[in-house]
C-alpha cells in the first residue's frame, strides 16, 4: 500500500485589517468568457447609498468550485443550526452605479 505524499502547508500573510473582514449586504456578479467578478457592497440602511467593500475576480472554474463549496457549507450549517429562512427577493433589483 503506497502512501500519498503530504501536501505542504500553505502560509497566508494577512494584516489585522484583512483578518477582521468586511461586511457586505449586497453582491453584484458579472461575468465574461474568462472571469467572474463579484463586487461586495455595503448598502447603508435608510440611505440610497453604499460603499464597495471588496471586488473579487476569479476564473469560471474557481467560481464553480466556490459555488459548490458554499452549497456544502450551507448544508452543514443548516444540519447544525436549522434551516436558514429565505427572505423574498425584491421584484426589481436596485439600479446601481459606481462613483469616484
Amino acid at each position: 500500500m503506497s502512501e500519498q505524499p503530504a501536501q505542504p502547508q500553505l502560509q497566508i500573510k494577512a494584516d489585522e485589517k484583512e483578518m477582521l473582514g468586511q461586511y457586505a449586504n449586497l453582491v453584484l456578479i458579472h461575468h465574461t468568457a474568462e472571469e467572474f467578478t463579484m463586487n461586495f457592497i455595503y448598502v447603508f440602511p435608510n440611505v440610497p447609498q453604499g460603499k464597495l467593500a471588496s471586488s473579487i475576480i476569479v476564473s469560471p472554474g474557481h467560481a464553480k468550485r466556490l459555488m459548490q463549496a458554499l452549497g456544502e457549507n450551507i448544508a452543514r450549517y443548516e444540519s447544525q443550526f436549522g434551516r436558514i429562512p429565505e427572505t423574498p427577493v425584491p421584484a426589481a433589483p436596485p439600479t446601481v452605479g459606481f462613483v469616484q
